[in-house]
């Protein structure tokens, strides 16, 4: 595994109906939305998470976990982490989660910047979320 500031990184933020993607490198701090993955009840298709651990081939996956704004678990928590867990299982890639409060609150205010409500499509938000959540996780890692 490369060392610590110059590794690839998927990030994932996670939707029973949509999961964004995004990547990034930490060498930057800076992420890059991917199309959004359709789901079921929060189940992807897995060929397609799997075509992208073969394009980007992620050193480490960082999977945004949905809690509420006083920091305790909701029901999407536990799928999230469910999630987080098949992901490490399937493609042996570390995974962690990280705080994603507030980063669709903040896509949100980025797509409108770039271009108004017709930016705000759910796949849009859930991937430039994905990359919020992404660049918070990266400017933690060495403080």
């Amino acid at each position: 595994m490369p060392e610590a500031k110059s590794r690839t990184v998927l990030s994932f933020d996670f939707g029973t109906k949509s999961i964004g993607v995004a990547v990034g490198q930490e060498i930057t701090g800076t992420a890059s939305p991917l199309a959004a993955l359709k789901a079921q009840d929060g189940v992807p298709d897995w060929n397609k998470v799997k075509a992208l651990y073969s394009e980007w081939q992620p050193d480490l996956v960082v999977v945004g976990l949905p809690l509420n704004m006083d920091g305790t678990e909701q029901t999407v928590t536990l799928l999230a982490k469910r999630f987080a867990n098949r992901l490490l299982g399937r493609f042996n890639v570390a995974v962690e989660t990280w705080d994603e409060r507030l980063s669709t609150a903040d896509a949100k205010a980025m797509l409108f910047e770039l271009g108004g409500y017709k930016k705000l499509t759910k796949d849009k938000v859930d991937s430039v979320s994905a990359c919020v959540i992404f660049t918070s996780w990266a400017e933690n890692q060495f403080q």
